[in-house]
């Protein structure tokens, strides 16, 4: 009888070790990295300066201020962003029990386009000023969170087929009603805002949204990493996770209000940033296996340093001017998920 492949499993310590260094060296090098052309020593010493409040030169406030107040909080934001979208899509790979699914499956980051859209296009929500964006965005992706849930709930819960076709279907109609703002919207500098939102954009990153996004993160995937045995029961199917003593209703449901949050709280700051939620999961499943108690473990890691270097290359390919970050997580997904496909070994989403 021919043997299964077994996906090779490497050690998790240094796994762990070497992506929080990668990490660490990854926020240096987003902070170093940038159209304006400062040195290396300089940058170092504005972030000691702005982490001891050390006193800075009235000829160093400009290339100060771009160190401390612009590229460290995008950094640290493309970070936190990359690691809870990463967590996110194990989550809902597993809820789902569906290889392609990742957190826009569920419809919510379409959803906060429609609320981040009025806002760019419409002027809606002004009196909030610069928190206008953010708000909308996540007061509509809750809103389509709940819509979501009503429409997929059954009298058997949430099933994984109810959850991705209400999802999907949902996100076409979001898809829709922004497409008709874009259209309807004055032609210029709103419709650009608009589309580099919808691709995904960390230009607006400001040390104020880092601490929200940060705990809601944090607390969602502690959450996740608790019920990481769960999770291995769940990917086996409902009937396999029932005999196991998972009550796979009631934890896909407990998912989804988890996931959705944060989804939602995530996107409001950046937008539909896509590739890291689906490709991630399955790069640190080939890397470390299929258990959840390791995946979860690698996989923010991993997704941060992701976002943070498709970030500095949105920055630097036509500096001074912009791509969206979700077009260099596309360029680099697209291929390396191909050759996934194309290793042997190695079945998406099993274990």
């Amino acid at each position: 009888m021919r043997r299964r492949a077994t996906p090779s499993r490497t050690p998790l310590l240094p796994v762990l070790l070497g992506l929080s260094f990668l990490l660490l060296a990854s926020l240096l090098g987003g902070v170093g990295l940038g159209a304006a052309g400062l040195g290396w020593a300089e940058v170092l010493w504005y972030l000691w300066a702005g982490l001891t409040g050390g006193t800075v030169h009235a000829d160093d406030v400009a290339a100060y201020t771009i160190v401390w107040e612009i590229r460290l909080p995008r950094v640290v934001l493309g970070a936190v962003v990359g690691a809870g979208l990463a967590a996110v899509g194990v989550a809902v790979q597993a809820m789902v029990r569906n290889a392609l699914a990742d957190p826009f499956v569920l419809g919510i980051s379409s959803g906060a386009a429609v609320g981040a859209n009025a806002v760019i296009l419409l002027g809606a929500f002004a009196s909030l000023g610069v928190w206008a964006l953010s708000v909308s965005a996540f007061a509509s992706a809750l809103a389509a969170m709940a819509l979501v849930y009503a429409v997929a709930r059954s009298p058997h819960g949430l099933t994984p087929l109810r959850l991705i076709l209400t999802g999907t279907a949902l996100a076409y109609g979001f898809e829709a009603v922004t497409t008709v703002m874009v259209f309807g919207a004055a032609r210029g500098e709103a419709a650009r805002s608009a589309m580099m939102w919808l691709l995904g954009s960390l230009g607006g990153a400001t040390w104020a949204q880092v601490p929200l996004v940060a705990v809601t993160v944090a607390a969602g995937w502690v959450w996740l990493r608790l019920r990481a045995e769960p999770l291995n029961a769940l990917a086996m199917g409902d009937e396999t996770s029932s005999a196991l003593g998972v009550r796979p209703a009631r934890l896909r449901r407990d998912l989804f209000l988890v996931t959705a949050a944060v989804t939602g709280t995530v996107v409001a700051v950046s937008g539909a940033v896509g590739f890291v939620g689906l490709m991630v999961p399955h790069v640190v499943r080939m890397l470390v296996g299929a258990d959840h108690r390791r995946v979860l473990a690698v996989a923010p890691l991993a997704g941060a340093v992701l976002l943070v270097w498709a970030d500095v290359l949105s920055r630097l390919l036509l500096a001074p001017a912009e791509l969206p970050v979700g077009v260099i997580t596309a360029v680099v997904g697209v291929p390396a998920f191909l050759l996934l496909m194309r290793r042997g070994g190695y079945a998406f989403g099993g274990r």
